[in-house]
């Protein structure tokens, strides 16, 4: 690795720390929320968010399904606010999913004001409990995340993790209280997210290392792809994003199965595509479209688990990632060797984060001119 420590570099190399330590406060959190009466009135979920939240809110969709036993639907906050809320007639079997560790993002805030109003059960997963989305929710889950000094603005890392964490356990817990999940199959899954700390430990330390050995041996990279498929499709995007947030390369997070439609179209041959897979249920098609970006001359990248051989074999360079998650969780692991890699991007091109929030950009109401937490609700919700 380049000399010097960068914030983004400060913030990975403390996750393990950090999910240690929030795992047990959170489960307790999610205990207290979730009760039997609640849980039993349940019947669909949607977990919403933007930016970030967002992507956390696809990486653990799957949970839902499996752990809680219920439908569930990940959506961004624009579109549930605008294009589900306003045609739902609930009688509280809904229960809808706010996530913004700040609390004051107004789309966010939107969307659990709308689900509100038509009679849904909400719950906001945020480090404010008195923000805006804390004070429009029915229920608060406390997703605190401690602060930490750096010496500049870094692209968030431990604020997914802690969302993804909170999300996972509350899917945990619902699945408990309904009685889907025995005791001791609940006990399993919060014992296998116990394990992580060490497993991210090593993640980042192989990850430092290619990361920085691949990017130094790689030139003229004009844009990054990243292809997922399930939870994984959550970390695609997340990994576009931080490269977006860190270098300022163009970056594109897209489903596994769509890059087969779109990307494999595209006419700079040898864009780096990083694909993304745990062994899960995508893990055939992962293999056929890592062969055919590697035949159409892209650089394919593989994050991949750590006995991993389709992929990884055709590929330019490998992250192997440790242990062996369910697929539900993969998105707390999977996810550090791509903040590696925005991480290393960042400090070979010498570039500050957010453009140093210059060029028509301010730290302002979340972005300046985007209007992230400024900008106007729904009229029936503003109020």
């Amino acid at each position: 690795m380049a000399a010097g420590i960068t914030s983004m570099d400060a913030q990975v190399e403390s996750l393990p720390e950090l999910v240690g330590e929030i795992l047990p406060r959170y489960a307790a959190s999610a205990r207290t929320r979730i009760g039997t009466v609640m849980a039993a009135a349940v019947r669909q979920v949607y977990v919403l968010g933007c930016g970030d939240s967002h992507m956390a809110a696809v990486g653990s969709e799957l949970a839902f399904w499996t752990l809680a036993g219920l439908p569930c639907r990940a959506a961004t906050a624009l579109h549930f606010a605008r294009y589900i809320a306003p045609h739902l007639q609930d009688d509280g079997g809904a229960l809808v999913i706010g996530v913004s560790v700040s609390g004051q993002v107004a789309r966010t805030v939107e969307a659990l004001r709308m689900a509100r109003r038509v009679g849904a059960r909400t719950l906001a997963v945020t480090g404010d409990a008195s923000s805006r989305l804390a004070l429009s929710a029915q229920c608060v889950f406390p997703a605190v995340v401690p602060a930490m000094a750096t010496p500049a603005p870094s692209p968030g890392v431990r604020s997914y993790m802690a969302s993804l964490a909170a999300l996972y356990l509350l899917a945990v817990r619902l699945g408990e209280a309904r009685g889907f999940l025995t005791p001791q199959s609940a006990a399993s899954a919060r014992d296998e997210l116990r394990s992580l700390p060490r497993l991210q430990a090593e993640a980042i330390r192989t990850g430092t290392d290619r990361a920085s050995a691949w990017l130094a041996a790689t030139e003229e990279i004009h844009e990054f792809v990243f292809l997922g498929a399930g939870p994984a499709y959550g970390v695609a995007l997340f990994g576009a994003a931080k490269m977006l947030e860190g270098s300022g390369d163009s970056a594109c997070g897209q489903d596994l199965e769509e890059w087969a439609h779109l990307q494999y179209f595209a006419k700079d041959v040898a864009t780096p595509t990083v694909v993304i897979d745990c062994g899960g249920a995508g893990y055939s098609r992962a293999c056929e479209v890592a062969q055919a970006a590697r035949a159409i001359g892209r650089r394919v990248v593989a994050v991949v688990p750590a006995d991993e051989r389709c992929i990884a074999g055709i590929a330019d360079a490998t992250f192997p990632v440790p242990g062996a998650l369910r697929e539900e969780f993969a998105p707390l692991l999977y996810s550090v060797p791509l903040m590696c890699l925005a991480s290393e991007r960042a400090r070979l091109l010498r570039e500050t984060p957010y453009r140093g929030f210059g060029g028509g950009r301010s730290k302002a109401e979340g972005g300046g001119a985007s209007r992230v937490q400024s900008s106007a609700l729904l009229p029936e919700v503003d109020g």
